[in-house]
């Protein structure tokens, strides 16, 4: 390669990840990459715990929509008091403004959090339907998706990251175990006939696919903004907008009103949406988004496990099934994380 060639692939390089947090592009090492799917990991297994609590919080209060705007109201008192009383809070919130006006964050990455009123909704909306379990795969599967397709057109601070064989092994030890997690329901709910409840299934499908999207503005966010706080703030306000007008339509429309309960614990969801997207912003620039899905999808797994094992949804509890599905989902995470390292540019 000529000097002129050299330093035009150093440029290119510099404008792709001129967003990217310091040392972004680097492959971490085993521990590094350790504690980030550790993260991943924690992350993740809020997921189903908060769908649990969405859920009974929708059937106590009656209104599935009063009882999202409810739950993301609730995260958004937290992540708003942790930016505002803490300096590398406020240190970010200032960087928002420069950010936009340099054209570093584009004003329609502000809407991410849209998406994750989307996925509290379908929470609130189809879990009673069919279970933690289902929703769970029905996420899962959409995010592997949109993972593999984000990281592979390179529009996460990570850079372009190629599906190589093992990232591809992964991915699918990751679904075939998510499939003998789901199996047990599957057997539940066969009543001879068309499996109906799969349409309701679709919806959290979508959110799984849309979740992708949200991550990467998330990320890009971050890394502009120099922290994670103002990305979730912004997010929840995002969120609680949406899902407080979708609630004021359907009380305009005659919509059946509820009232929220008096106990406390059914608000945690939105706290542990907080952690989700947190984390998640933080953990996407530096191993991409698909690394950062299987790490998600363990936690999910872990922590559907423990919810049906301790409050299930109806009839259907854990079983053996669950427990190895959720063994093979991390053994998906170290399987794919030999193929971590970026492409090469130039």
């Amino acid at each position: 390669m000529s000097a002129r060639a050299a330093r035009a692939a150093r440029a290119g390089e510099g404008r792709q990840g001129s967003d990217a947090p310091a040392g972004a592009d680097a492959r971490p090492g085993a521990a590094g990459l350790a504690l980030l799917f550790a993260m991943a990991i924690v992350a993740g297994s809020t997921i189903p715990v908060q769908a649990r609590l969405n859920s009974a919080l929708a059937e106590r209060s009656g209104d599935p929509t009063l009882a999202a705007v409810a739950s993301f109201a609730a995260g958004l008192v937290l992540v708003a008091a942790v930016t505002v009383l803490t300096p590398a809070g406020r240190r970010g919130l200032r960087a928002v403004r420069p950010a936009l006006a340099a054209g570093r964050v584009r004003w329609w990455y502000l809407l991410a959090g849209t998406i994750g009123g989307a996925m509290v909704f379908s929470q609130a909306t189809t879990v009673g339907l069919i279970g933690v379990a289902v929703f769970t795969v029905a996420v899962v599967t959409g995010q592997l998706i949109g993972g593999m397709v984000v990281d592979r057109l390179g529009l996460t601070p990570a850079g372009v990251r190629r599906m190589t064989p093992r990232r591809l092994a992964g991915a699918a030890l990751a679904l075939a175990c998510v499939v003998l997690v789901v199996a047990p329901q599957l057997e539940a709910r066969g009543d001879g006939g068309p499996p109906l409840w799969l349409l309701v299934a679709l919806a959290p499908l979508a959110v799984g696919l849309a979740t992708s999207i949200q991550q990467t503005l998330n990320a890009r966010q971050a890394a502009a903004y120099g922290s994670v706080l103002p990305v979730t703030t912004v997010n929840f306000v995002a969120g609680t907008g949406i899902l407080a007008l979708v609630h004021l339509g359907g009380r305009l429309g005659g919509g059946v009103g509820g009232a929220l309960p008096g106990d406390w614990w059914l608000y945690l969801g939105g706290p542990m949406g907080v952690v989700f997207i947190a984390f998640s912003a933080y953990l996407v620039p530096r191993v991409g988004a698909f690394l950062t899905m299987l790490g998600l999808v363990s936690g999910k797994l872990l922590g559907s496990l423990a919810v049906d094992a301790l409050a299930p949804v109806g009839e259907v509890a854990a079983s053996p099934w669950t427990v190895v599905g959720t063994l093979g989902a991390l053994a998906a995470v170290v399987l794919a994380s030999g193929a971590a390292r970026p492409a090469r540019k130039g």
